[in-house]
């Protein structure tokens, strides 16, 4: 077959093993998802200053989307199965439109510390989705392991600075819609990485439920005044197009097809810590003994989650990890 003809996709050329550890260019790749996602909390937050939430999630998208098809393309030259494209709708709808819209949304109505201390509930809900469709399974060690991780992201947030009130409320609920959606999305990907590409996939994925973001955001992108934009708020945007939506996005998927949607979905806990050492790095503020010990329980818990199982234990396959 001609390399330029597609073909559809049924194996990618190195199959997934389920439950296979996470070598070290998986966590490597996993912490500078969180590095990017980390900043967009903050950058975002100044950038909805400029614009309406869905004009960003419009633009967001609007450019994403052809960037990661290109990549795609030029890589795999895969087209879906016919069979495949609900399922990749499915997921475009979790991951993409519900994930974008209801974060940038909920962002705008609560506070950055509020979606810090939301977000910590991503593993928990991956680990139970996985567990309540048998996707994957949880044993006690990689359980403890998320719950040393959570535990290390509060520490960092702390819990207690969470605030109520109306807006807030509805803000609150928006970003722990998004939490769900973006477990699931995680979790639902890997049977689907059995037999389509990682980049294919996730290229799919962005144009169903981009489509629909650019449909739901057109009235607000409408509405903006590109000219009177300063520059750089459109510095920030690039920000979040090529690294917190084509990098991290794209590096996720990758992630899960190599080690699993608990692991990924647990590196979440990171992300208070990057907000942490930024804040430390360029407002001046200190890294003291609570964000210590906050940062050695999410290690902690990363450590139980990723680590192979002991040399005795194949003996019981059955045996959940």
């Amino acid at each position: 077959m001609d390399a330029a003809t597609p073909r559809s996709a049924t194996v990618p050329a190195v199959p997934p093993v389920p439950g296979q550890t996470a070598g070290l260019r998986v966590h490597l790749a996993l912490l500078l998802v969180q590095l990017s996602f980390g900043g967009f909390h903050v950058v975002a937050k100044a950038v909805l200053s400029q614009m309406e939430p869905l004009a960003l999630a419009a633009i967001r998208v609007a450019i994403a989307s052809p960037i990661l098809a290109l990549m795609a393309w030029r890589h795999d030259r895969v087209l879906p199965h016919a069979r495949d494209m609900p399922r990749l709708a499915f997921l475009g709808s979790l991951g993409i439109f519900a994930n974008q819209i209801l974060f940038i949304v909920g962002l705008k109505y609560t506070t950055a510390t509020n979606a810090s201390i939301l977000m910590t509930s991503l593993p928990v809900f991956a680990v139970a989705t996985a567990a309540i469709l048998g996707i994957e399974r949880i044993g006690p060690r990689r359980l403890l392991g998320i719950v040393l991780s959570v535990a290390g992201a509060l520490f960092l947030v702390n819990p207690f600075r969470f605030q109520g009130g109306q807006s807030a409320t509805l803000g609150n609920t928006l970003v722990l819609l998004n939490a769900l959606a973006y477990a699931l999305f995680l979790v639902l990907q890997r049977p689907l990485l059995a037999r389509i590409p990682w980049r294919t996939l996730i290229a799919w994925s962005f144009l169903w439920g981009g489509a629909g973001v650019v449909i739901v955001g057109a009235p607000a992108l409408a509405r903006l005044d590109f000219a009177a934009v300063p520059v750089s708020t459109w510095l920030g945007v690039a920000y979040i197009i090529l690294f917190a939506t084509v990098f991290a996005y794209a590096v996720n998927t990758w992630a899960v097809r190599r080690s699993s949607p608990a692991l990924v979905a647990t590196y979440g806990t990171l992300q208070p810590l990057v907000a942490v050492l930024l804040a430390a790095s360029f407002l001046g503020e200190r890294f003291g003994w609570v964000e210590g010990i906050g940062f050695a329980l999410i290690v902690a818990g990363l450590f139980q989650v990723s680590r192979p199982k002991p040399s005795a234990a194949p003996a019981s396959p059955a045996q959940p990890e």
